[in-house]
Order: structure tokens, then C-alpha cells, then sequence
């Protein structure tokens, strides 16, 4: 992705954001010449890799297959300084934009429609191979437990949230016609290195070309403190 697409997807979450009426934590907007000047004390955010975060999913076509995501907190399982078990994240699904299927080995998130369109998720099981399984699958919507055939799509119109545990593959997308859509993620602590099991091989980081200067600093590029 060439850094100027990438500083455009920036401008817009963060007008759309402000629409939905939430706020962003100040290092949201910590410009990069001020990460260089940055101590330890910051270190919370670099470690658990906080704050924007776009990606490509390594096909270079963001608007058919991508994500743009705003870590809020998080915890970290590989390092014993951060004792949260929890993470938060904010995410912008546009219509028609595919995150790929995927499921987690041990996070487990609830995904909650805080407003725009609605969110369309596909669901299935996996199997014991790692593979889609043809079997029903159990599901939590807001409190309401169901079963729905493999691959059932689930609508999530504002305010409704669906509970997904370990194991279980989800991929989703705004519906068209309805906008892009503000998603909440609430779950336990999340690893993008490790816990992210995708049906088809992806990318996670973007490679970054760089035609302009960066409006702001990508989790995965803050850098060692000073």
C-alpha cells in the first residue's frame, strides 16, 4: 500500500469515528517525530501494539479485502509486565469490504455493531484439522443462544453484538447500501503473531511504499523507546 492511500484511510476513520460520537485516546494523534522522543513510559502502547492499525491483508486491493482497526488497550500473554486479560479495539468495516475467514486459538471476542450499516458475518465451526466444518454451529447474539447451519450469514444491524469463542471462523463485511459500518471488539487479550488462524493463507502488515510522509505511525512501526 502506497503511504498516501494509507494516510487517506487514516483521515477518514478518524472523521467517521468522531461522527459515531467516540473519542480516541491522545496517542491516537502523537505525530511520528514525537514517538522518536518517547521513553519507557510509554512502552504500553509499543508492546501491545495500540492505537491504528490498516491492513491489506497482503492483496493490494484494501476496499475489496482489508480492515482498518484502532487498538485501544490490550494485555500481553509473552510478557508479565502488562497484567490485563482484557483487550478493546475499534474497527471500520466498508461495504462490500471482506476481513477473510479466520478464527482464534484461545482469544475469545464479542463483535458489537456500534453504528453506521449493518454487519454481515459468515460463521462456521472448525474441525479438528483446522479446516470449515460441515456441522450446525452454536452461536450467542446479545444473549440469545441458537443453532444455525454452517455458513449461515448473521445480520448485525446497530447496537447488536455477537459472542465468538476460540475455534469458531468468521469472516464479515458492511452490507451494501446501508454504510460502512463502527465496530466494537471486546475480548481477551489479543496476539496477531500467534492466536490468528485464517482458512486461506493472508498478510497481516501491509508493505508500505512510501510517496509521502506518514499523517500517523501504524502499531507495528513505533519503534524501540529511547
Amino acid at each position: 500500500m502506497k503511504r498516501s492511500q494509507i494516510n487517506e484511510i487514516l483521515r477518514e476513520a478518524d472523521a467517521f469515528i468522531k461522527k459515531m460520537g467516540f473519542h480516541l485516546p491522545p496517542f491516537a494523534y502523537f505525530k511520528p517525530d514525537k514517538w522518536k522522543m518517547l521513553g519507557d513510559d510509554w512502552s504500553e502502547v509499543r508492546d501491545n501494539m495500540l492505537g491504528w492499525d490498516i491492513t491489506d491483508y497482503g492483496h493490494g486491493k484494501f476496499s475489496e479485502i482489508g480492515l482498518t482497526l484502532f487498538t485501544i488497550r490490550n494485555g500481553n500473554n509473552r510478557n508479565a509486565r502488562y497484567q490485563k486479560p482484557y483487550a478493546e479495539k475499534l474497527l471500520i468495516s466498508e461495504e462490500d469490504q471482506i476481513c477473510p475467514n479466520h478464527f482464534h486459538f484461545s482469544k475469545m471476542e464479542d463483535i458489537i455493531n456500534r453504528g453506521g450499516g449493518n454487519l454481515m458475518m459468515r460463521i462456521y465451526q472448525s474441525d479438528k484439522t483446522g479446516g470449515l466444518s460441515p456441522e450446525d454451529v452454536t452461536i450467542m447474539t446479545d444473549g440469545n443462544r441458537k443453532t444455525v447451519k454452517a455458513g449461515t450469514v448473521i445480520r448485525l444491524s446497530p447496537g447488536m453484538s455477537i459472542t465468538l469463542p476460540p475455534g469458531q471462523y468468521h469472516e464479515f463485511w458492511a452490507e451494501r447500501g446501508f454504510g460502512k459500518v463502527l465496530i466494537g471488539e471486546v475480548s481477551s487479550v489479543n496476539d496477531d503473531e500467534t492466536d490468528n488462524r485464517f482458512y486461506e493463507k493472508q498478510g497481516r502488515f501491509p508493505e508500505i511504499e512510501e510517496d509521502e510522509p506518514p499523517l500517523f505511525l501504524l502499531c507495528n512501526e513505533y519503534g524501540a523507546a529511547i
